[in-house]
């Protein structure tokens, strides 16, 4: 247990609520486990899963509209992203399976395993509340929000800059105007300033975006085709 407390990044007050969120239905139908499976941990572990997704995209892409977020969300809580979050944990190695599941390669199933990362989830939010569940959360999905980042959005800053680059006296600055939000939830706004004008302002969940989304404001407002 401990060495998977230090893969979670979490030590828990109730140890039971992480025993149960590793138990298997065929293990606990096997041994008549009193403490049960892990199916109940995992039905709330999918609504904390989700809002906390939900939430932080919505503060992190203020720019898209609500069915790209649907799509990024899906893309976040779908039972391969969860399969690979949890192998990143070595979550398998610590499920408790009955002896069919374990010799059938359970350890290894994805639908088990990404249910057991939400049974385990739950399992940080009960003991813990929502802080910890976020933080367990948030540093997958950071990750992979990094990656489609690099694939599925434009680089709005990298295309204003080749703009502004056909006149090369013009001088192009990005300035912080506002942070604000506790550190979990931090909400900046940038302004994109043109030879000292501002020429489009972004908010988002980080600098970064907030320095893209500005620029994608002043691209609309040059005209250009985004």
């Amino acid at each position: 247990m401990k060495t998977l407390e230090q893969y979670l990044g979490y030590t828990f007050k109730n140890k039971k609520l992480l025993e149960r969120a590793l138990t298997h239905s065929s293990y606990a139908n096997e041994n008549k486990s009193s403490g049960g499976c892990n199916e109940r941990l995992e039905f709330l572990g999918d609504s904390v899963l989700s809002i906390i997704v939900a939430e932080h995209i919505f503060l992190n892409y203020r720019n898209l509209p609500e069915g790209e977020l649907t799509k990024i969300r899906a893309s976040l809580v779908c039972e391969s992203a969860l399969f690979e979050f949890a192998k990143e944990i070595h979550l398998g190695e610590f499920l408790r399976l009955g002896h069919g599941e374990q010799r059938g390669g359970g350890a290894e199933r994805p639908s088990i395993l990404s249910d057991a990362f939400e049974a385990v989830l739950a399992a940080i939010y009960l003991d813990g509340g929502i802080e910890p569940a976020k933080k367990h959360v948030l540093r997958f999905v950071d990750e992979k929000l990094r990656c489609m980042d690099a694939v599925a959005f434009k680089d709005y800053k990298t295309v204003l800059q080749e703009v502004i680059q056909k006149n090369p006296e013009e001088k192009l600055e990005y300035v912080l105007t506002d942070e604000k939000g506790p550190d979990h939830a931090k909400v900046f706004t940038v302004e994109v300033h043109l030879n000292s004008n501002v020429i489009g302002r972004g908010t988002a969940g980080s600098k970064k975006r907030a320095e893209q989304d500005a620029a994608r404001q002043a691209l609309s407002l040059m005209g250009e085709n985004l």
